[in-house]
């Protein structure tokens, strides 16, 4: 991810502005990490970023989710749940495609019918 980026997530309210260094540089602790990961995913999932800070907000209260915020989180949640199960057929049939080019040739004489 580039600076540029993160940049960008601090200045539309996604991460907290972080501590600096005595000359001034940002300082990122490495909970940073998880949360750009999860905005990274939340977006991936279709959540705009008005949702997704509205979902870390809720998560960095330490409170239950409850009203709007529990049922954007559920609806996303059914949605990356649906897409996954589409993943896994779609892995599935690949696998299954993939099955005969794995499978060696056998010479005429040898095929079993």
């Amino acid at each position: 991810m580039t600076t540029k980026t993160v940049r960008f997530y601090e200045q539309a309210g996604l991460l907290p502005e972080p501590p600096r260094t005595p000359s001034g540089y940002r300082d990122y602790p490495p909970e940073f990490a998880d949360r750009l990961v999860f905005i990274r995913g939340a977006q991936a999932a279709g959540l705009t970023l008005a949702e997704i800070r509205d979902v870390l907000a809720v998560g960095d209260s330490g409170q239950t989710p409850h009203g709007p915020a529990a049922e954007l989180i559920a609806t996303r949640l059914r949605a990356v749940e649906s897409r996954l199960a589409d993943l896994v057929r779609t892995r599935d049939t690949l696998r299954a495609l993939a099955r005969p080019a794995e499978t060696p040739e056998l010479p005429e004489g040898d095929r079993v019918t």
